[in-house]
């Protein structure tokens, strides 16, 4: 599922579920739990309106994209203190998506 297709289920969306949709646009493996940080760091340096969601990693869905599993990529995250390893609400409107698809791994 893309960026688009996720905005058209709901308009606010968690940041696990909008980070592996931009993956899937881009071709980006989404397991990777560093490269996920550094999307939510460029996200908070922009200053989108983001609200800690919690987040129950039992409830995040199972085996996804060829065999991983988004629950135990939801765990890896929740061991961080990081800020930026947290799950939170992003409203996925026109603005927001076209944020989003300026980011870059580098």
């Amino acid at each position: 599922m893309e960026l688009d297709d996720l905005r058209s289920v709901v308009v606010y969306q968690n940041s696990i579920d909008v980070w592996i949709a931009f993956c899937q646009e881009r071709g980006y493996d989404w397991y990777a739990a560093e490269n996920y940080k550094k999307f939510i760091a460029f996200l908070r340096k922009h200053e989108l309106p983001l609200k800690k969601f919690p987040l129950c990693v039992k409830e995040t869905g199972g085996m996804f994209e060829r065999g991983k599993d988004k629950t135990k990529f939801a765990e890896i995250l929740s061991e961080s203190i990081d800020e930026n390893a947290a799950a939170y609400t992003i409203k996925l409107d026109e603005k927001t998506t076209a944020l989003i698809r300026c980011f870059e791994l580098s």
